[in-house]
């Protein structure tokens, strides 16, 4: 079912205020569906807790010393090149907003899509007196190294966009971002409709280890499984998440399957990547549907070109909110385990005018 837009949107500090409120009191419920903000007007708004808030995390339980933001040392690792527009869009808000707050020694680090790198930048972060960190996790797994070294000087880490597969509350403090299984489901949710729920889809599936690509590949496919049988899923192959592996695997797709009607991209750039195929191929827009995840504005464009069908927004602004969950969690105040933001959808009825809030 595609979310219902709400009809009114809240600031990201009402809307966390309101999170953090029914955190304090007991377990929360995984919303049925990520409701689609009218208009993010490019900030991240919380999802409005559904029934009760899920495990959550003081300063005391997590063994912590309060100290001064502003003052202090904050560490935020990138994961990825900034060739992609999400990544330079979510590391100067970053910026930014540490800018805003009067944070005077913010340490940035670009690990380059380099999952060795990105460890020893936060170990090194670490050795140099870091009292926050907030990391864009490369992959999930493998974190134990820095976690460790983390936790021996009760060092308060959040990840934003990717989760890390660790204990919240003390490998690290709580995660910002997506739901991305529900992006997958809503994404195919644009495919069945634009395919009238039949043909033959191919998946350009995003870097394999991380729970993004697995949640968005596994969102997708159950949504296709329940709602629409004449759909298959006849290629899958990653792209990397990057536009030039995504034109690469789009030319292999349209020689081995020629008769291919839709492909979902799990990231914009993959989409973009596989759009500069398809003219390559000679192929008129819109002839297979497109359908991504990001909202970045060469990809909102593409829809008003006619060559996507449609996006699925995954905001990367991460500073207000990050630095804001940082300073309640310093002031005292429980934190959740995860907090989860809403997404919206780009199509054909708003993609001319909602180009100013894509990033």
């Amino acid at each position: 079912m595609t979310p219902h837009i709400r009809p009114h949107v809240r600031t990201a500090a009402l809307a966390l205020a309101v999170l953090l409120t029914a955190a304090a009191c007991a377990k929360a419920e995984e919303p049925q569906s990520a409701p689609a903000a009218t208009s993010t007007a490019g900030q991240q708004v919380v999802q409005s807790p559904s029934g009760t808030a899920g495990p959550t995390c003081t300063l005391q339980q997590f063994g912590g010393t309060k100290f001064d933001l502003k003052t202090a040392t904050v560490g935020f690792s990138q994961s990825e090149k900034e060739a992609n527009p999400f990544r330079i869009a979510e590391t100067k808000s970053i910026k930014d907003e540490a800018a805003k707050l009067g944070i005077t020694n913010l340490k940035v680090t670009n690990a380059q899509s380099q999952f060795s790198k990105q460890i020893t930048d936060v170990q090194q972060l670490i050795a140099q007196g870091v009292k926050l960190l907030v990391i864009a996790p490369l992959n999930s797994d493998g974190w134990e190294p820095v976690l460790q070294q983390a936790a021996a000087k009760k060092i308060p880490i959040i990840t934003v966009d990717r989760k890390i597969n660790a204990k919240a509350c003390s490998d690290y403090l709580t995660f910002i971002g997506s739901d991305f299984y529900e992006q997958g489901k809503r994404a195919a949710d644009r495919m069945i409709d634009a395919l009238s729920g039949k043909g033959k889809v191919a998946i350009l599936l995003g870097a394999p280890g991380n729970n993004v690509t697995t949640e968005r590949t596994n969102g997708f496919k159950d949504r296709v499984k329940e709602k629409a049988p004449g759909i298959t899923i006849s290629f899958e192959q990653t792209g990397e998440f990057a536009r030039e592996k995504g034109q690469q695997v789009t030319e292999q797709l349209i020689q081995s399957n020629p008769d291919i009607n839709g492909i979902y991209a799990e990231n914009d750039e993959m989409a973009l990547g596989a759009v500069t195929a398809l003219k390559g191929a000679g192929k008129e827009p819109g002839t297979i549907k497109i359908v991504s995840v990001d909202g970045t504005r060469s990809a909102v464009q593409g829809i008003a070109d006619g060559w996507l069908h449609a996006v699925i927004e995954s905001n990367p602004r991460f500073g207000p909110l990050a630095f804001e969950t940082a300073q309640k969690f310093l002031d005292g105040q429980a934190i959740p385990d995860k907090v989860i933001i809403s997404d919206r959808d780009y199509d054909t009825s708003n993609a001319k005018d909602s180009l100013g809030e894509a990033y």
